[in-house]
């Protein structure tokens, strides 16, 4: 397999871990998927590398594929036609006792949390430990309380979902889609229905877990201050192809016109252009 240069991360006053400017291998890629609902072709032949240690950001207008991209990965769609490669291994074919194996390699964190509204935050947390392990007791105890307080919220544990604000909710499902150590995290709209500062701190906790987890990452997002905060690289995903991909400095000059004009009336400042037209 091919290794190739991971770019550090584009945000000023904070350096890139040495980590990062290594080559890494690639983690998930896409081989010419195609995939169709009825008359509906969604995916039209999607090739896509995502390198180990990177945090992937896939950009694009509502309904371009972007969710079901995030599902082929995790095999919970298979393509109908194409193939979907995790870790040099070819996961298209593959019976569904196996593609457990392979889904206990991510984390994903829902739009919505996607939290058990009958379930405390220890009991949502702990539901996957209890699902796929052994674990049991004050080791169980242990590594939730863990994880929860990667995502800063040490002392919640007996709270109720309804006792949660959008942000908090977030952080719980994003302490639950940790607590396997998965090797990849994925992210569906991370900050969609959040205020920008709480916004903010979901970005900064991306970012942290990042370092502190040494994981890949893939966020789906239409926050482009959150693309650009976040993210190594841009795929953008036009018309059910990945048309554009590049660095997040290489895209802000992109000459990509839709791309352009995506970023451009976003009015984020990091996306802007740096060259004059």
């Amino acid at each position: 397999m091919t290794a190739e240069p991971i770019p550090e991360r584009r945000l000023e006053g904070r350096p890139t871990s040495e980590r990062r400017r290594q080559t890494r291998d690639v983690f998930v890629e896409f081989r010419d998927v195609k995939k169709s609902y009825g008359s509906k072709q969604v995916l039209r032949g999607v090739n896509l590398k995502v390198f180990r240690g990177e945090v992937m950001v896939i950009l694009g207008g509502s309904g371009s594929g972007k969710s079901v991209t995030l599902r082929h990965m995790l095999g919970l769609e298979a393509p109908d036609s194409g193939r979907v490669i995790v870790e040099d291994e070819d996961i298209t074919d593959l019976p569904e006792e196996e593609l457990y194996r392979v889904r206990k390699k991510f984390g994903m964190l829902f739009q919505s949390a996607a939290l058990f509204d009958s379930m405390t935050v220890f009991e949502n947390v702990a539901f996957p430990l209890r699902e796929h392990t052994e674990m049991a007791g004050q080791e169980l105890d242990r590594v939730v309380q863990e994880k929860l307080e990667l995502v800063s919220l040490p002392s919640t544990g007996q709270l109720m979902p309804v006792d949660l604000s959008g942000g908090m909710r977030k952080r719980v499902g994003l302490a639950r889609s940790i607590v396997l150590d998965p090797k990849v995290i994925l992210y569906d709209e991370p900050t969609t229905g959040l205020d920008p500062i709480t916004a903010h701190k979901i970005n900064e906790l991306i970012i942290d877990l990042q370092t502190k987890l040494s994981v890949t990452s893939v966020v789906v997002t239409h926050d482009i201050q959150s693309a650009f905060m976040v993210g190594d690289r841009i795929a953008f995903l036009n018309q059910g192809v990945f048309e554009w991909t590049g660095t997040m400095e290489e895209a802000r000059d992109a000459d990509h016109p839709v791309l352009r004009e995506f970023l451009r009336t976003s009015a984020v400042m990091a996306a802007q252009p740096t060259k004059k037209e």
